[in-house]
């Protein structure tokens, strides 16, 4: 139950929902930059929730399989094909031995994920599969595949027993340029004056062409704290804005470090992640603010589309405290 890389994109890497429990070693947490994606994807794929995937950025490989498996991709829209047929996206797909699996241009977003029944046959790392690249450890050699390289997947429950297994359209996350993501106060908020807080949530910003897996730097409107030192370095979470001293923020995400030093104006809700993560250098990121209820609520809401007894006739067990 192999799979061969025959090409291996520009970045393709082993991610699950990260490397927890060790942040306080310096340790970061890494994982799949939409966790809504790859948890989709190891739905469709009759797999747990929690099990790796291949994240996939903007430019895919191209993979043999050598052995029949069912299949889902889920994520950005990059042109996925199967022996030169269109591959659909957000659902299951029976691969026979010896297929080819392909990506093109990209459409929309710039991550998909692709999850087998079974699980990809990854060795854990401090109980997780992700790649965490800086640090090389995890994943598949602790590095992006490449040509050669051979992955192993578990036994999976195989296609009659998995079913075809759909998400509803109308939960089918919109991909565009235009991002617009939900934020709440962060913990150094009162160090920017109302008026810095009203151009934060009022500015359109770019992301970068410098943007990577630990932070998606926006170029815009500088922001400026009023701290008159630097402060003591405090912990970071995903979708933590910190605004460095050119005041262009800088949000936080899979790969962040543990701790940083820079003032944060905000952390995007967990919920929006997903669509901050599919945007591509040069779209357009705006803020508006969220109360913490609020952000538990689309947390909660989003928890419940991988319940629905449409995509897999029964219950999909998603804990959302």
């Amino acid at each position: 139950m192999t799979v061969k890389v025959i090409k291996g994109g520009l970045l393709t890497t082993v991610q699950d929902m990260g490397r927890y429990g060790h942040q306080a070693l310096g340790m970061p947490v890494a994982g799949a930059m939409d966790i809504f994606s790859l948890q989709a994807a190891n739905l469709l794929a009759g797999n747990n929730l929690v099990d790796a995937a291949l994240e996939i950025t903007l430019v895919g490989p191209q993979l043999r399989f050598l052995s029949t498996a069912v299949i889902a991709v889920t994520g950005g829209d990059l042109s996925p094909a199967l022996d030169g047929n269109p591959l659909p996206l957000w659902e299951n797909v029976l691969v026979e031995a010896g297929s080819l699996l392909t990506f093109g241009a990209p459409r929309c977003g710039c991550r998909a994920y692709l999850a087998v029944d079974g699980g990809w046959d990854i060795e854990p790392v401090l109980g997780s599969r992700s790649t965490y690249l800086r640090g090389q450890i995890g994943g598949y050699q602790g590095r992006a595949l490449k040509a050669g390289d051979i992955l192993k997947r578990r036994q999976g429950k195989g296609f009659r027993q998995i079913g075809h297994r759909v998400l509803p359209v109308e939960w089918i996350p919109r991909y565009s340029s235009d991002v617009t993501v939900r934020a709440i106060a962060g913990p150094q908020a009162d160090a920017f004056s109302v008026a810095a807080q009203k151009r934060f949530y009022s500015a359109d910003y770019r992301v970068s062409r410098l943007s990577d897996r630990m932070g998606y730097r926006l170029e815009g409107p500088p922001v400026q704290s009023s701290l008159k030192q630097e402060m003591i370095s405090d912990a970071t979470a995903v979708g933590s804005v910190q605004v460095p001293p050119d005041g262009q923020p800088i949000v936080l995400m899979a790969d962040r470090q543990t701790t940083g030093g820079y003032p944060k104006i905000a952390t995007v809700i967990t919920a929006d992640i997903p669509l901050l993560a599919q945007a591509q250098a040069g779209h357009r990121v705006r803020f508006v603010p969220a109360t913490l209820n609020e952000a538990r609520a689309a947390l909660r809401q989003q928890a419940e589309i991988l319940r629905l007894p449409d995509i897999a006739g029964r219950p999909a067990p998603v804990e959302v405290s």
